[in-house]
């Protein structure tokens, strides 16, 4: 099985690693694609260039078994949406199970994504849930979670899309919004995101100049 990971990655930072990490382990993924968007279709424009958030990405990947830092929407250009995404990495992969990993809280705002009824055929929805965190409980997100909800996590590798499933993972309470807004502070976003990727901000002059 491989995960998917999509986002701006603006930085990438220990929130995404952490929660990507124990969810590869229990689930026994062989792999995991990280994959910046190019044009996030749900918020405004990063901070930071395409391929500077690439680069940032390699950096806190290198030496991570099983873990890819995947470019392929920011080379397809144009709006970012998963549904293309999918079907790309299907073309690639087959018949192999594989696993679109969401936080919480993007999973109950999967009904406003493009084409959102066919992530599920293409792929299984993994949701990386806060201990004690609520799930939706009425509205289409709900009722795709009553229909899809898998009994056992052993039911997504036996075939290729269609479930999900929900894990509670070590929540980090770090963002990117915060790690942009503190980065004028002295040591403002160390500790938070891998220190190749701070010396790279740092070097760079990333988010100097940004409000959000």
């Amino acid at each position: 099985m491989i995960g998917v990971f999509g986002g701006t990655f603006d930085p990438v930072h220990y929130g995404h690693l952490r929660p990507a990490l124990e969810v590869k382990q229990v689930l026994g993924m062989r792999q995991v694609r990280f994959i910046p968007c190019h044009i996030p279709p749900h918020r405004g424009a990063p901070g930071a260039s395409a391929s500077q958030r690439m680069t940032m990405l390699q950096l806190a990947l290198e030496g991570v078994p099983g873990f890819v830092a995947d470019e392929r929407e920011l080379v397809r250009g144009g709006p970012s949406f998963m549904v293309d995404t999918l079907l790309s990495l299907r073309e690639e992969q087959g018949d192999e199970p594989m696993a679109l990993m969401l936080g919480q809280d993007a999973f109950a705002r999967l009904d406003t994504w493009h084409q959102w009824p066919r992530l599920l055929t293409l792929a299984h929805i993994v949701v990386a849930r806060r201990p004690g965190g609520a799930l939706p409980v009425r509205g289409p997100v709900a009722d795709l979670l009553a229909c899809h909800r898998a009994r056992e996590s052993a039911q997504l590798q036996t075939r290729p899309s269609g479930k999900i499933w929900t894990q509670d993972v070590t929540q980090l309470d770090i963002s990117a919004t915060t790690i942009r807004a503190g980065v004028k502070d002295e040591g403002g976003c160390r500790f938070l995101t891998p220190e190749p990727v701070r010396e790279y901000v740092e070097a760079h002059g990333l988010y100097l100049t940004t409000s959000n």
